[in-house]
């Protein structure tokens, strides 16, 4: 809020990398509306971009729980992702071997429920032990659940998938004939190219809407973690396991909550993407999922929830953007190994220049009156120094 009140006040406030974050944010802004306003790009395929780039924020917030904020390293976070789309599409899809036209809030839940009961099976085995048995645990779930999904057909539809899967707002009064219902509007501010809003548009605004809620609990719940005292224990927990123990806190069951609470948060991914596709198969379970949501983190910043959610959306700029590589034929590089070389070239980057992230999480461990009571400094850069 303090932005909106006084931004000058507030831009004075920030350190240099939030100013560059806040500067690109600005320019990505403009140049997406300008892209929209001429035409070169659909208000519809706009708003699935956000959409998308909220469900990755969502896996990054996650993963930031285990590994940010307790050192726990989970190389499945594709495996989480696919139980909350398939719990969803299982309960709420048409051609469900299992369940089927179940309420999408039903589905959510048991997607749910699926996921943080498998985040327990892991855990028992694994988080007692000290060395990185969760890593090599979580290793191969992700592959081993995909060839579940794609091999025992007579609960998940195997290749096939799961179809007829109802939008989220479905069955929702007023909500759900929205779309239908507002009247399609045609702007043309570029001469021959006009730009439409009608029902895809405002279907998409729905899912936008449905992912930011989700987006918006999770960073609350996340923030509220971070700077609570079970929060000080899990970052302990992290630096020094057995500093933690002595202290007389049982470092188990503090790593399986937060094993728990990350597995649910990627859940809730998944339960977007079964009803933003419309659709769930085995190739959900992409293991390149799980590299990118570990290259968001490192690039907003291990242990950060504001670095998280960046990351998340530069991923997605990054995949989607140069899907468009190929439109141009003086180019003569295609956009899938385009698309790699880039995230590589960032890891490098970030790893060379910036090894603590974009944004890193100090500012997120101390609550703000304290920044607002500390003096100014005197190179003019503000008075926080994140």
């Amino acid at each position: 809020m303090a932005a909106i009140a006084d931004p000058r006040g507030y831009w004075g406030t920030l350190t240099r990398p939030e100013r560059v974050v806040a500067a690109a944010l600005g320019v990505v802004a403009v140049a997406s509306l300008a892209g929209v306003v001429v035409g070169a790009l659909a208000p519809a395929y706009f708003l699935y971009l956000v959409g998308l780039g909220g469900m990755y924020a969502l896996l990054s917030f996650g993963l930031n729980a285990q590994w940010g904020f307790t050192g726990l390293i989970n190389f499945s976070v594709a495996a989480f992702f696919g139980i909350g789309a398939y719990g969803a599409a299982l309960a709420t899809g048409d051609s469900s071997p299992l369940a089927g036209g179940l309420n999408p809030i039903v589905g959510l839940l048991i997607g749910v429920v699926l996921a943080a009961a498998l985040a327990v099976a892991i855990g028992i085995p694994t988080l007692r032990l000290r060395a990185d048995y969760l890593a090599i645990a979580s290793l191969g779930l992700a592959e081993v659940l995909r060839l579940v999904f794609l091999n025992e057909r007579q609960w998940t539809n195997g290749s096939a998938g799961v179809r007829g899967i109802p939008r989220f707002f479905e069955g929702w009064p007023v909500v759900e004939t929205l779309p239908t219902a507002l009247p399609g509007i045609r702007m043309e501010l570029v001469p021959g190219s006009p730009v439409f809003f009608e029902t895809p548009f405002y279907r998409a605004l729905l899912n936008v809407v449905l992912v930011f809620a989700f987006v918006a609990g999770s960073f609350a719940v996340l923030r509220r973690v971070h700077r609570s005292p079970w929060g000080r224990v899990l970052r302990t927990i992290r630096s020094d396991e057995d500093l933690a123990e002595a202290l007389g806190k049982d470092t188990y069951a503090y790593k399986m909550q937060a094993f728990v609470l990350g597995s649910v948060v990627m859940a809730l991914a998944g339960v977007f993407y079964a009803h933003l596709n419309l659709y769930v198969e085995p190739g959900a379970l992409d293991p390149i999922t799980t590299f990118y949501v570990w290259v968001a983190v490192m690039l907003g910043g291990s242990g950060s929830n504001r670095g998280a959610l960046l990351g998340g959306f530069v991923i997605v700029a990054i995949r989607e953007g140069t899907r468009f590589v190929n439109d141009f034929a003086w180019v003569p590089i295609d956009g899938g190994p385009l698309r790699l070389l880039l995230i590589g070239l960032l890891i490098v980057l970030v790893m060379r220049f910036r090894p603590e992230g974009i944004l890193p999480p100090q500012r997120e461990l101390i609550w703000p009156g304290a920044v607002d009571d500390r003096p100014a400094r005197r190179d003019g850069g503000g008075g926080n120094d994140a």
